[in-house]
């Protein structure tokens, strides 16, 4: 099967973002309905939700795509890019430092864990400080 065109490819992953973002938002609106906005609030369930139902997702159609690599590659678009994208990046992290491990490469999947997570909670203190002082 031959690689779809970059319009069909962006739509495929358009779409998929948009279904990921609103699966992403009734996700966190239906812990706030299950334990009330005071509970939901003091602890990121929502959040904690998405990253493991989306690496649990990631992991199933990595999998899957092992097996349907010719067939696999609307299905990388839309769901792995598109819907778990916009769900959750976390996904995209996890199968990233499984695959390095998976490869041997144990240093280098320590070292993306590490800077990913330092370089991420620099930047986001960085932009926070940035606009702090920033009348709204």
């Amino acid at each position: 099967m031959s690689q779809p065109s970059f319009l069909a490819s962006s739509l495929f992953v358009a779409l998929g973002g948009g279904v990921g973002s609103w699966l992403r938002f009734l996700t966190g609106l239906g812990w706030t309905t299950v334990i009330g906005p005071a509970r939901a609030g003091a602890f990121p369930y929502g959040t904690l939700t998405v990253n493991v139902l989306g690496s649990l997702a990631m992991g199933l159609l990595a999998g899957w795509l092992l097996r349907h690599t010719a067939e696999g590659e609307t299905a990388r678009l839309l769901i792995g890019v598109g819907v778990l994208g916009g769900f959750t990046t976390f996904s995209s992290f996890s199968l990233d430092t499984i695959a390095l491990a998976m490869r041997g490469q144990l240093g280098l999947a320590a070292f993306y864990v590490a800077i990913s997570l330092i370089a991420g909670f620099a930047a986001l203190f960085a932009g926070f400080s940035i606009t702090k002082g920033v009348a709204a």
